[in-house]
């Protein structure tokens, strides 16, 4: 039987919940007097900001509403022995982790030690040859060979447990700095400083990595150094934390730094991205700059992003940045060649070939199973062996459905959502059949799909790019932030058109009434005619700014999409 290809059918990839919740009067006239629109308005309520207190603290985001960094666990004890370190020229070196957080969390500690005239070094694990976390070889290395006396950990150090031991065994303290979940045994370190530690009760659990380091930075320095928040907003947008309270002001007041960066590397970044610093927003920081940090480290050695955010040498900061991009493009040409070996008559993928780098392959199994809304394990072959990474939707438990074939993996681990594993070629057929009979088997719904909210009915009659101006207020967006999502119905499609490499993408004009927009659909180019001629047609769309030759027009971007009837 040969297989369904990915194709031809316009159905949502999420259930739809649309919001009934509405404020009341008072609360209307209240964020009149703020300047907010009645639809911001509903969105801030809806999402929990009900009071005035609330309302105007979530609309300033001023920086004086940080918590005091000395709230953190150990965070006392870490300063003490970092200045005392410095005041006795001991060798520092700071441990990081090879993903945007990690980096930009090494870069902020390095830069606070140097400001305090610290002799810092940086390293960032390997992600093939150190794996992640405390190493203990790379820290013997860095004990006997080159004099370290002291190790502060980024964004990792929690379960290092090991690693952690044989440094203060050596006489060597380490001062953990986290965000990660904390095991029931903690390491035996000289400090640990994390926001969810259960001997203090820091007020904000969800800092990133880069948020507990820009704490360490603070607390040294004495003051809060505003010109490390482009560093804390690429982090903690990359990192996917709650972007609430502190991590909402930091990100805010960050994205604004960043606009007018000092950092020579970040300008590179963006300069061959083309993006305009001025039009810089949390999109640009998600999906171009922290996937460009991110392809570095999956890819490679992640140890030049280091100087790419803290270095002053022009040619090697542009000769970084076009390497991250040339990374960044592997992923990508993985996605599109994947892509065509999508078979939708299984309820699982199991896509395999050789040449495609395995350090990026659950990047592109997270991107195909949100294209397709499938459980997808995506395996480079390299001398007879498949290795790679799985995700999977909340309806399949992968870690649970391949726990109990050990014998078909020569190496496997995981969780409900995601797992890594290596078998030899000959098994991929068996892997396959294993997990659509556990489909199968237990009679899960493959079709129960995740939920998207969403926030208001939509009438283009009410559209103007002041909807998107009243709308910034509630920004920037992310986890528990969600941009607004808006429901459009009663509309008709007027002219559609593939745009982008191989006609990828769609663009299509959306009419209601006497109104007319632009939407726009990624990956949705194989759709085309499905779109001209589709009956009851709704969209779930989010609004943004198209700038095309002096030109600012408004413009939707589709979200989902579902034919009624």
């Amino acid at each position: 039987m040969t297989g369904r290809k990915y194709k031809n059918m316009i159905t949502s990839t999420y259930d739809w919940k649309i919001n009934t919740k509405e404020p009341d009067a008072g609360f209307f006239k209240l964020a009149k007097e703020h300047g907010m629109a009645e639809t911001a308005t509903k969105i801030a309520y809806e999402r929990g900001v009900t009071t005035e207190e609330a309302l105007e603290d979530f609309l300033k985001a001023d920086l004086s509403h940080l918590h005091d960094p000395y709230l953190l666990h150990d965070m006392d004890k870490a300063v003490a022995r970092i200045r005392q370190a410095i005041e006795n020229y001991e060798q520092i070196l700071v441990y990081g982790d090879y993903d945007a957080d990690g980096m930009t969390s090494a870069s902020i500690v390095k830069e606070a030690l140097e400001m305090l005239g610290a002799e810092a070094r940086v390293y960032l694990p390997n992600r093939f040859t150190d794996g992640y976390g405390p190493n203990e070889s790379v820290y013997k290395y860095f004990i006997e060979q080159e004099g370290i006396s002291l190790i502060v950990t980024v964004d990792n150090g929690v379960a290092g447990n090991e690693a952690i031991a044989y440094a203060q065994e050596q006489g060597v303290d380490v001062i953990v700095t986290d965000h990660h979940s904390m095991p029931s045994q903690l390491p035996d370190a000289y400090a640990i400083v994390h926001p969810e530690h259960p001997d203090a009760d820091y007020p904000f659990k969800y800092l990133a990595g880069c948020g507990v380091a820009f704490k360490l930075a603070t607390a040294l320095l004495e003051t809060i150094p505003t010109e490390m928040l482009d560093l804390v907003a690429i982090g903690t947008i990359a990192d996917m934390v709650s972007l609430t309270d502190e991590n909402r002001i930091m990100v805010k007041v960050g994205l604004e730094i960043l606009k007018t960066t000092e950092l020579i590397g970040l300008q590179e970044l963006l300069r061959i991205s083309d993006v305009d610093p001025t039009t810089i927003s949390e999109e640009t920081v998600g999906f171009k700059l922290a996937p460009q940090l991110n392809a570095l480290g999956r890819l490679d050695d992640p140890n030049p992003a280091i100087e790419l955010l803290t270095g002053f040498d022009d040619e090697e900061a542009q000769a970084i940045a076009l390497e991250i991009n040339a990374k960044n493009e592997v992923v990508q040409k993985i996605f599109d060649e994947a892509m065509t070996m999508v078979d939708l008559d299984k309820p699982v993928q199991v896509l395999a070939k050789e040449g495609w780098h395995p350090g990026v392959l659950g990047i592109v199994a997270g991107r195909i199973m949100e294209q397709i809304s499938q459980t997808v394990v995506v395996l480079n072959i390299e001398d007879g062996l498949g290795k790679g990474s799985a995700r999977s939707l909340e309806s399949i438990n992968i870690f649970h459905a391949l726990d109990d074939h050990r014998d078909i993996f020569t190496a496997f681990g995981g969780h409900a959502g995601a797992a890594g594993m290596t078998l030899p070629e000959e098994n991929l057929g068996q892997l396959s059949d294993i997990l659509c009979h556990y489909v199968y088997d237990n009679d899960i719904d493959t079709s129960a799909k995740n939920t998207l909210n969403l926030d208001e009915e939509l009438q283009l009659s009410e559209l103007s790019l002041d909807t998107i101006k009243s709308l910034e207020k509630l920004a920037p967006f992310g986890m528990d932030n969600k941009k607004p999502v808006f429901w459009l119905h009663d509309i008709t499609v007027t002219q559609a058109r593939t745009m982008g490499q191989n006609g990828a993408h769609l663009k299509f004009k959306v009419k209601q009434g006497k109104d007319s927009f632009d939407v726009v659909a990624f990956n949705k180019g194989n759709l085309l005619q499905e779109f001209q001629q589709a009956q009851g047609l709704e969209l779930a769309v989010t609004l943004s700014v198209n700038v095309w030759n002096g030109q600012t027009t408004l413009q939707l971007m589709l979200e989902d999409a579902r034919v009624d009837g």
